[in-house]
């Protein structure tokens, strides 16, 4: 038996891929590489080319390679490119989540894992929201995944398909022992951003937005390692197998630093200043986002091991230093 990780040529994807192969699992990856790299998939798993949506060609993979689980990363995930491409988020994100669930529940997949978003809760303000908070996304992009999500709950109750959507706050960081990263061009991820301009990569980076209501005036977000985040997925997938009910859980560590905060321990850890200039803010952005993640600590026994800010940074740096290496040779 395997797992398909849709997706798993992207920076999420691939640490997947490398959690699952870590601990003995086969792993076939299905993505279209218009956003992944072939060369971040570990050599361990079967790679396959194609489209999510395309249902014949997810059904003869769980055929022929007996697949019994699948975990969803393949998407569509900048915020204010989707406020100006909506219709593209509805396509790739839920469309085509559409067809995905549908050949899952035609090839009698049991089990499927959900990349989904804090930013189904919308402008949730200062305090830690709870899976129980009302959902408002302000964005294509948030409401492309709660789309999703609403499609499994609805699929999941109509078919034997045991499903987790694991909402995700800001992932960042890569895998400590430097087998991947955040590897695609023109990112717009804090952390990403100010390590290519700490190393050079960009000659300055924007601050978007130093009027929000918040202590120091910039956005407040819960950034997760991404090593973490894969465990919380392998103890998602582990908890389906188990007999495990569906579930709707929040993936973050429940603390939030604000933009400038987080530029502060770049600048530490790199040992110079960045260029940071003031920008507009961008459309779709929340003043503050933080998680609450007791049910997944508690009901699936989530403990992270890198909830460390420096220690994200770190990683993230040493992973843009390989990437220079790897592009200048």
């Amino acid at each position: 038996m395997s797992v398909l990780v849709t997706g798993g040529a992207g920076y999420i994807g691939s640490h997947m891929v490398l959690g699952l192969l870590d601990r003995g699992e086969e792993v076939v990856v299905l993505d279209n590489l218009v956003t992944g790299f072939d060369w971040l998939v570990s050599p361990g798993a079967v790679l396959v080319r194609g489209d999510i949506a395309d249902g014949a060609l997810v059904e003869r993979l769980v055929g022929e390679h007996g697949i019994e689980a699948i975990v969803h990363f393949a998407g569509s995930i900048v915020v204010p490119e989707s406020v100006s491409d909506p219709l593209g988020y509805y396509l790739n994100n839920t469309v085509k989540t559409r067809e995905l669930i549908a050949a899952a529940v035609s090839a009698g997949v049991p089990h499927m894992i959900f990349s989904s978003t804090a930013a189904v809760y919308g402008m949730a303000g200062l305090e830690p929201v709870a899976e129980t908070t009302p959902l408002s996304p302000q964005s294509p992009y948030g409401r492309s995944k709660l789309m999703s999500e609403m499609m499994l709950e609805d699929a999941s109750r109509a078919h034997p398909l045991r499903y987790a959507a694991l909402r995700y706050f800001n992932v960042a960081g890569g895998d400590p022992a430097g087998r991947s990263g955040q590897s695609s061009r023109g990112a717009t991820h804090l952390i990403k951003v100010a390590v290519e301009t700490a190393l050079g990569k960009r000659d300055h980076m924007a601050i978007f937005g130093d009027d929000y209501p918040t202590p120091d005036g910039t956005a407040v977000r819960d950034y997760i390692h991404v090593s973490d985040l894969i465990a919380a997925h392998l103890a998602a997938l582990d908890h389906l197998r188990g007999g495990g009910e569906s579930l709707v859980a929040n993936v973050g560590y429940g603390r939030g630093y604000s933009v400038k905060e987080v530029l502060d321990v770049v600048e530490s850890v790199h040992g110079q200043a960045l260029d940071i200039r003031r920008g507009p803010r961008r459309a779709g952005d929340p003043a503050c986002i933080v998680a609450n993640a007791d049910l997944i600590r508690g009901r699936l026994g989530w403990a992270p091991a890198h909830d460390d800010l420096p220690t994200i940074v770190e990683h993230a740096l040493a992973w843009e230093r390989h990437l220079m290496r790897r592009n200048a040779g």
